[in-house]
């Protein structure tokens, strides 16, 4: 995590040397749309319930800081950015919601295919604060996966100091816990406050997503050449 830290401030180092052409950096934020998710019942014991349930979607938040270093037609763009998504599961009796909050730090590299627009693909730290499922009676949080390196690609068009950029990121983690003592949840079958289950496995805690963002040019190269031209620029 904090090599990471660092590749940002060795990146912002390169900019402020006058080795890059250009530079930027601002902030971002929006909404992020989740896919993916899977839980499966536990058919052993008398409360047998064995189906699986795919996850539904949810509309999930995130904001963020970005820096970008260009080099001609190319482009270089680490960002540092709060997520929260999450997952619906409807059990028999009541709905179950995965919710997740995490630190991505993306590090994506692009090009300019025409005016505004940029292409741009690369890796994504993603470090979970918290995993949990409602209804959940175990105590140890959800925290699932064997990698934290996950993947990014989008298209972004900036317009002098704001931006729209939309992309997809997908979670690299494997199934190598499907159906352990790891995965397996608990769950109060009946009641009132049932969900019609008793233990399931979540054997699959990845969560894709699509992102959806505006970004605000906070500063750059070209902003300070303008003041020491003296304009106005704000």
């Amino acid at each position: 995590m904090k090599k990471i830290i660092l590749c940002l401030f060795f990146f912002a180092g390169l900019a402020s040397s006058g080795f890059a052409q250009e530079y930027k950096y601002g902030l971002k934020a929006g909404l992020n749309f989740s896919q993916g998710g899977q839980i499966t019942g536990d058919n052993s014991g008398v409360n047998r319930w064995d189906e699986t349930l795919q996850g539904t979607g949810k509309v999930g938040i995130h904001g963020g800081a970005f820096f970008q270093v260009n080099f001609g037609s190319f482009l270089i763009r680490p960002e540092l950015v709060y997520t929260s998504t999450g997952l619906d599961f409807e059990f028999p009796n009541r709905t179950s919601t995965y919710s997740v909050e995490k630190l991505d730090i993306p590090l994506l590299f692009g090009y300019n295919i025409w005016g505004p627009l940029d292409l741009y693909a690369g890796p994504v730290y993603s470090y979970i604060l918290e995993g949990s499922l409602s209804g959940d009676q175990v105590e140890e949080p959800i925290i699932n996966q064997d990698t934290p390196i996950h993947a990014q690609i989008g298209i972004k068009a900036e317009f002098d100091r704001f931006g729209i950029d939309l992309r997809y990121e997908h979670n690299r983690s494997g199934t190598e816990l499907q159906n352990t003592l790891d995965t397996r949840r608990r769950f109060t079958r009946g009641g009132a406050d049932g969900y019609g289950v008793s233990y399931v496995y979540f054997d699959d805690t990845r969560i894709n997503q699509i992102i959806l963002s505006i970004t605000f040019k906070i500063g750059g190269s070209d902003m300070q050449q303008e003041k020491r031209m003296g304009s106005c620029f704000f």
